[in-house]
């Protein structure tokens, strides 16, 4: 099993660890429920260097990743990253990820862990039909560590006073000095709440993960887990690969339409989903349960009627309304909010209702 460049930090600091994406990641220090909370009402700093990076570079890389992805990258400027997704000629979903421009010829990809090899594959498989591409895997040379919460900035500008960091807008991203490498500060993250996803060559993570640690002790700065990573995503109805969508889910009915634009000329999947547009079947909504039972991933969700209408993609309970929620893949014809469900854990049918997402709102910029 791999290890980050922080794991001796972790299991120094008591953390839980497991198995995620053939690395050996910390699910939780504290406990989930405490770290969720840091984050909404702190800071909290998350390794999450198990996701892939790839370069793509060369005259034609624009073309290239407009061919391969759905959103539209020639909107973007130097500095600036979309999220997008990449799509299988049927519609399903190879991944969904970050594409950050850096210059008009270099573009620099983050992608899911569990995903990283078979998207470097599928990459790799188009790239020869765009003569002077090149495509480079940098996965095991770098870390990616997130600083996210409402006191995220502030504690990052005391680590880089002067920097200008507090100017840089959302899916911005800039180039810093840091102990004689070159970092890369993102206005990004998978929380809802302000802050940034730093990229650092691996011998660097140490040393900012400790700086970053010490300037935010003041403000309760905590490590946090993939644990409470998946709460405070699902509060905000992020998506998950593998949850909410996967291989055979077209994004057109995952709530994901804004990052299929139609209007390019041409990209993988898009015939596969004009023919969705036309005729959407299903759509991923948010859902709440009465009671206390828990909602997971293929439990099946059933009219009034009790007719199955969809099923569970993601559940929990929410750390901050302290109520079970949860996503859904159902039928159009019951995915409007307030349209009430049924959810069959352990044989029981649990009542709840679709709710609009997010489930909380946040006052991130």
């Amino acid at each position: 099993m791999k290890k980050t460049a922080l794991s001796a930090w972790h299991e120094a600091a008591g953390a839980k660890m497991i198995d995620f994406g053939g690395f050996l990641m910390p699910v939780q220090y504290t406990g989930i429920i405490a770290e969720h909370k840091a984050v909404r009402e702190a800071a909290g700093l998350f390794d999450v260097s198990h996701m892939g990076n790839f370069y793509v570079s060369g005259e034609r890389a624009l073309e290239f990743l407009q061919y391969m992805t759905t959103n539209d990258l020639g909107k973007v400027v130097d500095g600036q990253a979309q999220y997008t997704l990449m799509l299988y000629p049927d519609g399903g979903i190879v991944d969904d990820l970050i594409i950050y421009r850096v210059s008009a010829d270099t573009f620099f990809l983050i992608v899911n862990a569990s995903n990283c090899e078979k998207d470097f594959d599928w990459l790799s498989s188009h790239v020869g039909e765009f003569e002077g591409v090149s495509l480079e895997n940098h996965t095991s040379e770098l870390s990616l560590v997130a600083l996210q919460g409402p006191k995220a900035m502030e504690i990052l500008v005391r680590v880089f006073p002067g920097a200008g960091i507090e100017q840089l807008g959302s899916f911005h991203f800039m180039k810093l000095p840091f102990e004689g490498a070159q970092i890369m500060v993102a206005r990004t993250g998978y929380t809802g709440e302000a802050g940034v996803e730093i990229c650092l060559p691996n011998d660097k993570a140490v040393a900012l993960w400790s700086a970053l640690m010490e300037a935010g002790k003041s403000d309760g700065i905590q490590p946090i887990g993939l644990g409470a990573r998946d709460t405070l995503r699902l509060e905000m109805g992020y998506s998950l690969y593998g949850h909410e969508i996967e291989k055979d889910v077209n994004p057109l009915e995952a709530r994901l339409k804004w990052v299929v634009k139609m209007s390019k000329p041409n990209f993988i999947g898009k015939q596969a989903c004009e023919q969705v547009e036309i005729d959407p079947r299903k759509s991923v909504v948010g859902f709440s349960l009465e009671g206390r039972a828990i909602p997971r991933q293929h439990f099946k969700v059933y009219n009034s009627d009790h007719q199955e209408i969809g099923e569970v993609c993601s559940g929990t309970v929410s750390p901050t309304l302290l109520e079970p929620i949860g996503t859904a893949s159902l039928l159009l014809d019951y995915a409007q909010s307030g349209t009430p469900i049924f959810v069959e854990i352990r044989g029981t049918m649990q009542p709840g209702a679709v709710r609009r997402l997010p489930f909380v709102h946040t006052d991130r910029p």
